[in-house]
């Protein structure tokens, strides 16, 4: 017989997404608890260990955590900013961009005139056009209220369906510059002539303003989230897939995992939305809004290799570097493949204390579709469930890697002799960790031409279910945190719940 345990409120999920929403609710003197599938909180926020070396899954740098800026206020509103080891990316390059064989690496800089100046040096003519770049991203931040801790939730549709590709378009025609501002769009995966423009500028805008890499990984952000919901009390449970949903009517009144059913008040899904609705009653199912959610498209997933270097080898590199074959790759992820060599992949490390001389690692990371691998979408494979896919699998993988290293070589020239161990992770990877159906890493495709369609509420239809994560409204560390608070403000009051906050680390 299953035990019962009844709360206020149950997280299903602790990705970032749940475990905002749950602190916040445990702050406001809530009895929460969260529950996760895996072996590890966090979602993508998970870190790895292979030969006495951590590896991110997702997070591999954050932008705007200093203390006067937006995600560094959202954080210290949660008391967690200053229990972050971070390290601030070289703000004169903290991304640089570069193109097939060509030996320029174009700098992304920090801070809105260094960005300008650092690119003046290989597009003297264009001042203008990079100062209207960055006025025009600010302008884009300013239409979204809680992005700059200000009240107000409404949207201007006008400007949102504004693509990609319109706005440089009217910024510069030089499709060089135009392919290095856009050069680091792995951000959120980006098709120019569909992407909104608002996507670009809110994900890119808090890079400019400053960007750290945290010290050991990510995970560092999930542990200091559990220190903050112990000290309210809260319970976390590991190993706890929700696997049935019981309703009443209109209300759900508990969730059931293999061993237990939990019983709450309200509830908040941080899990993919498609595997939610999966779990609906028949009744449920049937509502609209349920079949226009599965009708969204997700975006892409991520091919990475993650490499093991000898130490004293390889000297430190404290920026990211975003290679392309050509400039037309930029433009698109979704002509990322030539056979099984891509045609773009990000570069990157991760330091394991400050002030770091040589690098430990490398991670390489390039866009794939869930199609490339659908071949072996019936296998599973995870630490707790460990399960071959198959020498074929290892041999598709491997060409890819082979190819990755031929580009790695550009950058750090007879890097082969200098590693220790390779590893990878597919979409089925990130699928089986984080519990996307297709392993997406970006949630929902945004399309210009319809903003609104992936504009998805916190509050569903079912009167005590709220929702959260990356699909609810923009992916990333910034656009999730964002989103907890939104889900928060929906179940306690809009009103009085951004009063508070604001009063306590807005602007204004």
């Amino acid at each position: 017989m299953k035990q019962t345990k009844t709360y206020d409120v149950v997280i299903i999920g602790s990705g970032l997404g749940g475990l905002v929403s749950a602190l916040l609710l445990a702050q406001e003197g809530k009895k929460v608890c969260v529950l996760e599938k895996n072996n590890q909180y966090g979602g993508n926020l998970q870190t790895f260990v292979r030969d006495k070396t951590i590896f991110d899954t997702g997070v591999h740098y954050i932008g705007a955590l200093n203390k006067d800026e937006n995600l560094g206020r959202y954080f210290s509103y949660l008391n967690i900013l200053n229990d972050l080891d971070l390290s601030q990316l070289d703000q004169n390059q903290f991304d640089v961009i570069s193109f097939g064989n060509e030996t320029i690496q174009y700098p992304q800089a920090q801070g809105y005139d260094n960005f300008v100046q650092q690119l003046l040096i290989y597009f003297p003519n264009e001042e203008q056009s990079l100062k209207k770049y960055i006025e025009t991203i600010q302008f884009y931040c300013d239409q979204f209220p809680l992005y700059n801790l200000k009240n107000g939730t409404g949207y201007n549709e006008e400007i949102m369906q504004h693509s990609v590709e319109s706005v440089l378009n009217s910024i510069t025609s030089n499709k060089e510059l135009q392919a290095v501002l856009l050069g680091n769009s792995f951000l959120y995966a980006i098709k120019a002539t569909e992407t909104p423009f608002y996507v670009h500028a809110l994900t890119v805008n808090s890079y400019i303003q400053s960007s750290w890499r945290c010290v050991k990984g990510g995970s560092q952000i999930t542990k200091a989230f559990i220190k903050q919901l112990r000290s309210f009390n809260a319970d976390l449970f590991k190993h706890q897939k929700v696997e049935k949903l019981n309703f009443k009517e209109n209300v759900l009144e508990s969730c059931e995992t293999v061993d237990c059913i939990y019983k709450a008040d309200q509830f908040v899904s941080n899990i993919d939305l498609k595997q939610l609705f999966s779990m609906f009653n028949d009744e449920n199912q049937r509502k609209p809004y349920i079949k226009r959610i599965n009708q969204l498209k997700n975006g892409p997933s991520v091919f990475s290799v993650h490499i093991v270097l000898k130490p004293n080898t390889v000297p430190y590199f404290n920026h990211n570097i975003y290679h392309f074959e050509n400039e037309d790759n930029v433009f698109s992820y979704e002509n990322n493949w030539i056979g099984n060599k891509p045609q773009s992949a990000i570069i990157t490390t991760n330091p394991h204390n400050k002030n770091e001389e040589f690098a430990q690692s490398i991670s390489l990371m390039t866009y794939m579709d869930f199609n490339q691998v659908e071949k072996w979408q019936q296998t599973f494979n995870t630490v707790r469930n460990e399960n071959d896919r198959g020498s074929d699998y290892e041999q598709f993988k491997s060409e890819i890697v082979n190819e990755l290293l031929l580009i790695l070589d550009k950058y750090f020239p007879n890097i082969q002799q200098n590693i220790v161990s390779k590893h990878t992770s597919s979409p089925l990877s990130y699928r089986d960790y984080i519990g996307t159906l297709d392993g997406t890493m970006y949630g929902f495709e945004k399309e210009a031409s319809q903003p609104l369609k992936t504009m998805i509420s916190p509050k569903t239809k079912i009167d005590n279910l709220f929702l959260t994560g990356q699909n609810v409204r923009l992916h990333g560390i910034l656009g999730v945190t964002i989103t907890g608070f939104l889900t928060v403000a929906e179940m306690v009051g809009k009103d009085y719940f951004f009063d508070k906050v604001f009063k306590k680390v807005g602007y204004e």
